[in-house]
């Protein structure tokens, strides 16, 4: 109850900062000059370059990620995961810190672009039919926002690796300022070698880190193993259609034995807990932090 109680309490403070200018509420130096150097990337990237090719005015934001236009199209921003509210029978203190974060995160959206014109690149579709999009409003960039802040984390799907660095610089500075989500421990980081902990997350997206122990490959399967024993840590599966992409980005799965590695995705337990990774950006190489 203390976690969800804290967690009201950044959801009402975090929501007023959101409202009021932009500027105003990014009052920290460090985090103006991490931005500033981000952007600075940004305009000499040609991977991660923002080029508008649609537009249109937001008639309503319907959670942390997702808005529908004035023409009736529905938009998921690109790049990041926010909490999303537990279906009406879950119970429980993770099903309300999940509540609260979810309607943080949607509330925090809706300050930011409800009403107002915006500019997508659209990079296709997810599965229920929403556009895929990267998003800008005027000079800033929504999704690039919420993580700042810390509603939101970088997703397993960003678009480039070029971009997901960007990404990460900003859920990083969130992350060490422990704002948002980060100051609540089921969104943390977790620790590969923590088979209680990725257990109980099982089905849930999360963002893990440790030192990769071993790789294997047996069949069509490429094994990433983080504990000496597979079925006792984490371990990241990798189709061998998609080593010669992840290769291609400096992701080669045999050369990330012995590095400290920081992986995003939905864990799944097969006989212990697992995250497939079929995107370079999945994987954080973590050692230079």
């Amino acid at each position: 109850m203390r976690r969800v109680l804290a967690g009201m309490c950044w959801t009402f403070g975090l929501v007023a900062l959101m409202v009021a200018p932009l500027q105003a509420a990014n009052a920290q130096g460090s985090a103006r000059a991490r931005e500033t150097r981000t952007a600075a990337r940004a305009a000499v990237t040609p991977d991660c370059r923002f080029e508008a090719t649609a537009t249109g005015r937001v008639r309503a934001v319907s959670d942390g990620r997702s808005f529908t236009l004035d023409d009736g199209r529905e938009i998921r921003l690109l790049g990041i995961e926010v909490p999303l509210p537990p279906a009406a029978a879950e119970r429980g203190e993770r099903a309300e810190a999940d509540r609260v974060a979810a309607e943080a995160a949607r509330a925090a959206l809706a300050a930011l672009i409800a009403g107002q014109e915006v500019e997508l690149r659209p990079e296709g579709a997810d599965r229920y039919g929403r556009e895929l999009a990267l998003v800008r409003r005027g000079d800033g960039e929504p999704a690039r926002d919420l993580l700042a802040r810390g509603y939101a984390r970088v997703a397993a799907q960003v678009g480039s690796l070029a971009c997901a660095s960007l990404l990460w610089e900003r859920e990083r500075a969130a992350r060490e300022g422990k704002l948002g989500l980060w100051g609540e421990a089921y969104y943390a980081v977790m620790r590969a070698d923590d088979l209680a902990g990725l257990v109980a997350e099982q089905g849930q997206f999360a963002v893990v880190e440790g030192k990769v122990a071993s790789v294997r490959e047996s069949g069509g399967t490429i094994y990433v193993n983080f504990g000496r024993r597979w079925s006792q840590a984490l371990t990241i599966t990798i189709s061998k259609r998609n080593e010669r992409n992840l290769a291609a980005a400096g992701r080669e799965p045999q050369r990330l034995e012995n590095r400290q590695v920081r992986v995003r995705g939905w864990l799944e337990e097969r006989s212990g807990p697992r995250i497939e990774v079929s995107r370079p950006e999945q994987i954080e190489i973590a050692e230079r932090y």
